[in-house]
């Protein structure tokens, strides 16, 4: 081990419990009050405020609200925010006012898609862009798109008329962009006039085929309770404050444009950079989709071929653990799945019991609430082993905040890294350790072994220690 990597080490078991570094710059493009799940998806935003610094708040248009923007909805929310954050902040330090949120909420323009995108068509929201990525913050900014996107377009466009080459490359590289399909014809203008910016999308119109629509479809073979109505009702709306009370009834789909920012939540698991790595929010691989492949359900955005690669769908093989009730606590289940919505909805259960606990702290004292437990590896989180090589992994130093029991589950995620040869436990996987045969490789391959620790509180929560293993021939 480098003196430097030993060091990161030691600092990062040193960090005092919660503490989750810089958190990531974000800005929300959204077109609130053209379906409730804009305002579900701000309620659940706003119970991260403390670990996502939100840079801005945009209310724009998209094809299913062309003429009009609605940034009171927006107002409400925080109102309701207001009433609520001083306990929150019982729970975690960290929480921004709403009177901080609320200086921070910008407007785009009421016109639809590239009709509000060229000369003199600079708004609150295109001017508010640049102006964060031009903070003296060397963070990325991303730029969490839930309708239009027509409010970024311009400010690229402002940036591309207005700055010098170099100048407009340095702004433009500290973009990230995740947006929820195509809701306007902006969107495929901006991966074709700026090839370098990094983009997320399943491209088209078509949402049954994009990633992000495993947040709220049901499947069958899996259970589907934590985003039925009755669950949200018990959960989040009903008994949890003035927050729960401004969640409204879903009328489409339940929070259709969460998975936009969930990739951003420090779970241990989450990797924004790498859209590949897989996280809370799906995975994405980087390449050009034919354009047969992109679908479109006749509405008003009409796809177009796309002229380079972009983050988009790709698909994991995943069987779930089921629990047991006797002997070994959990085993593989009897059903496999495959496809790119399993990316998304394999940690829907996590991130939907983590909602409802940090919904709690908004009314309950923190001894009557449930904590995340903290993951701890005996170990870096970086390690290399040779070809053949048995090699062990633990986290015999993980804590509940809460003084609970935990449980551990170690799996190998074989689509995040480069090896394609299956890799299993040897023994237990349910341990606090786990012990691995290191395949045989003819050249340098990775494996992603992921740690996923839960409690026992209610709701159960988990959270992950993800270990990149290096095998060298």
């Amino acid at each position: 081990m480098t003196r430097l990597r030993f060091l990161a080490w030691a600092i990062a078991l040193l960090l005092p419990l919660g503490a989750v570094g810089s958190p990531h710059r974000l800005i929300v493009l959204t077109d609130m009050g053209a379906d409730p799940d804009d305002q579900q998806s701000l309620v659940r935003l706003l119970l991260y405020a403390n670990q996502i610094d939100i840079e801005g708040l945009v209310a724009t248009t998209s094809c299913w609200q062309q003429n009009r923007i609605r940034p009171e909805f927006i107002s409400s929310i925080l109102d309701a925010y207001s009433r609520v954050q001083p306990n929150l902040l019982k729970h975690e330090t960290g929480y921004p006012t709403a009177d901080q949120l609320r200086a921070r909420t910008k407007k785009g323009r009421p016109e639809y898609g590239m009709s509000g995108v060229g000369d003199g068509k600079d708004s609150e929201g295109s001017d508010w862009i640049i102006r964060t990525l031009e903070k003296d913050d060397d963070r990325p900014v991303w730029i969490s798109v839930w309708g239009g996107a027509n409010t970024l377009a311009q400010a690229l466009f402002t940036i591309d008329r207005t700055r010098p080459r170099e100048e407009a490359r340095r702004l433009i590289a500290k973009l990230r962009v995740y947006t929820i399909s195509d809701q306007d014809d902006s969107g495929a203008w901006m991966r074709r006039k700026f090839p370098d910016l990094f983009y997320i999308v399943t491209p088209g119109d078509a949402y049954g085929y994009a990633t992000w629509i495993a947040i709220n479809n049901t499947y069958e073979g899996i259970d589907n309770t934590t985003i039925s109505n009755p669950w949200l009702a018990q959960h989040i709306q009903q008994g949890h404050g003035p927050l729960g009370a401004a969640y409204p009834d879903v009328a489409w789909g339940m929070e259709g444009d969460t998975p936009a920012y969930l990739g951003l939540i420090p779970n241990g698991l989450n990797a924004p950079e790498h859209p590949d790595w897989g996280g809370w929010g799906g995975r994405y691989e980087l390449a050009t989709p034919a354009f047969d492949t992109i679908k479109d359900d006749g509405s008003i955005v009409v796809p177009e071929p796309e002229t380079r690669p972009i983050w988009t769908n790709t698909s994991d093989t995943y069987t779930p653990y089921l629990a047991e009730p006797y002997k070994r606590a959990v085993k593989p289940g009897g059903r496999t799945f495959t496809g790119n919505h399993v990316t998304l909805w394999r940690w829907r259960d996590d991130f939907q019991h983590d909602f409802a606990a940090r919904m709690d702290w908004t009314t309950k004292a923190y001894a009557e609430a449930n904590h995340p437990p903290v993951p701890v590896l005996d170990h870096p989180a970086e390690v290399t082993v040779k070809s053949g090589q048995g090699f062990g992994l633990s986290a015999d130093a993980s804590t509940d905040p809460d003084g609970g029991s935990l449980s551990f589950l170690w799996f190998v995620y074989p689509e995040a890294g480069t090896c394609r040869q299956p890799v299993k436990i040897e023994g237990a996987e349910n341990a606090s350790g786990a012990w691995f045969i290191a395949p045989k490789v003819d050249e340098p391959e990775t494996l992603h072994v992921i740690l996923r620790l839960t409690d026992k509180g209610t709701p159960a929560l988990s959270r992950y220690q993800r270990v990149v293993v290096t095998v060298k021939p």
